[in-house]
């Protein structure tokens, strides 16, 4: 069973960044990524990264500010965010998949962390 635990939200300036982390230990995971859910919207697909990282995906509204990696010796992935917005605040879950088919659609994903907060002040 994997177990994703996520860290690194908080709140910060727009125009500021933030990393997150992602540590998904257990079983091997094919595929992780980010979600982010905003008070009264739907979950929206934020980037993913498949097993060797040669393959990745970010959405629309954070292409060219986030970019995601992992590093599997440590089983974590990461997120770092940069030129933040008010509209990036929402809080943020990690998730991981067995395979690499449809990254940015969430029911693609098997294991989901609890969610970390990111506040983003303009």
């Amino acid at each position: 069973q994997v177990q994703p635990v996520e860290s690194g939200g908080g709140l910060v300036q727009a125009g500021g960044s933030l990393r997150l982390s992602c540590a998904a230990s257990g079983r091997t995971v094919i595929t992780l990524g980010w979600f982010r859910q905003a008070p009264g919207k739907e979950r929206e697909f934020v980037a993913a990264i498949s097993w060797n990282g040669d393959s990745r995906y970010n959405g629309d509204s954070v292409k060219g500010r986030f970019t995601i990696s992992r590093d599997n010796a440590k089983n974590t992935v990461y997120l770092q965010m940069n030129s933040l917005k008010p509209e990036d605040t929402a809080v943020y879950y990690c998730a991981g998949s067995s395979r690499w088919l449809q990254p940015q659609v969430s029911s693609e994903y098997n294991y989901w962390g609890q969610g970390t907060q990111v506040t983003v002040s303009s």
